[in-house]
């Protein structure tokens, strides 16, 4: 019951990462990108908050300070934006299919720079996965799409994010952590608009339920991705982040009329498929490490 609780909850997140993905993109069309990322990002922090306030949770810990928090954060910054931008150049699916790398490359990270154990089924899936990313890239080749590379380096950059997120030990909730991040969000984004040398752009009534339809989305995908992560097996529960995936192929189609080619959806399938292996794989031996030091 645990795990189906987790999965859904999961799967809501998903969901939710791919209508503000959406959002932006949409306000992306008609404002500059740094100014629909930062008024979104006003409200999630605004409404995360309130959170705060209602639940009482401290608004302020010294922890913020703390450098790897500051690092965390910096790493979030640089991911939102890039992929912001990535948005607002190529398709969602596109860009959807290339953060679907994410956990190979924790997975990867986390062998190189945590000291975790990586077998040779692992390192190949990851390989595999990596080909992937390069099916949809492809540098070099007709179809190429330099903003694509925008999307690789912000979901490198999240993928940091994440294996700091593990090796933090710090005494701060997941909202709290959420909050510093969008707290940094803000001004990196304003800073975007600037260095691409965009002024602001007055918002339109549709626009202004846009950004709050974005912020209301954005505080969702936060708190059901903590809750996800709280509740039942975390291989099991962490696999149905490739839901992101089908959401964003069927927003894309919908809102956007994207059609993507065979090559997207390949590399796609691959990166998804080495994913859940390696997500699989590494709850088999958490599982098999944990039967073993309870039988000493």
């Amino acid at each position: 019951m645990d795990n189906l609780r987790g999965a859904a909850f999961m799967v809501l997140a998903m969901f939710c990462f791919t209508l503000l993905d959406s959002a932006i993109k949409a306000l992306s069309q008609v404002l500059p990108v740094g100014q629909a990322v930062a008024l979104i990002s006003t409200g999630i922090l605004l409404l995360m908050m309130g959170w705060c306030v209602v639940r009482g949770t401290p608004l302020w810990q010294p922890e913020f300070l703390n450098k790897w928090v500051l690092l965390r954060s910096l790493s979030e910054v640089t991911g939102t934006v890039l992929i912001a931008t990535a948005l607002s150049l190529i398709p969602l699916t596109t860009a959807s299919a290339v953060i679907q790398a994410t956990p190979l490359v924790v997975a990867m990270g986390a062998g190189l720079f945590l000291g975790q154990s990586i077998g040779w089924r692992r390192w190949l899936a990851i390989a595999i996965g990596f080909a992937g990313v390069l099916l949809i890239v492809r540098p070099g080749l007709d179809g190429f799409n330099p903003a694509t590379l925008l999307a690789v380096a912000g979901m490198l950059a999240l993928a940091s994010r994440d294996l700091l997120t593990r090796g933090i030990n710090v005494n701060m909730s997941g909202v709290q952590l959420g909050m510093h991040a969008i707290a940094f969000v803000v001004p990196g984004s304003i800073a975007l608009m600037i260095f691409q040398g965009q002024p602001m752009v007055p918002l339109t009534a549709a626009d202004w339920l846009l950004v709050l339809g974005g912020a209301v989305i954005g505080v969702a995908s936060y708190m059901s991705i903590i809750t996800a992560t709280r509740t039942g097996n975390a291989g099991v529960i962490s696999s149905f982040r490739y839901s992101r995936m089908i959401f964003a192929l069927l927003i894309g189609f919908v809102v956007f009329g994207e059609r993507p080619d065979a090559a997207t959806l390949l590399g796609a399938t691959i990166i998804i498929t080495s994913g859940i292996f390696t997500l699989w794989r590494e709850a088999r031996l958490r599982r098999a490490s944990l039967a073993a030091a309870a039988a000493l």
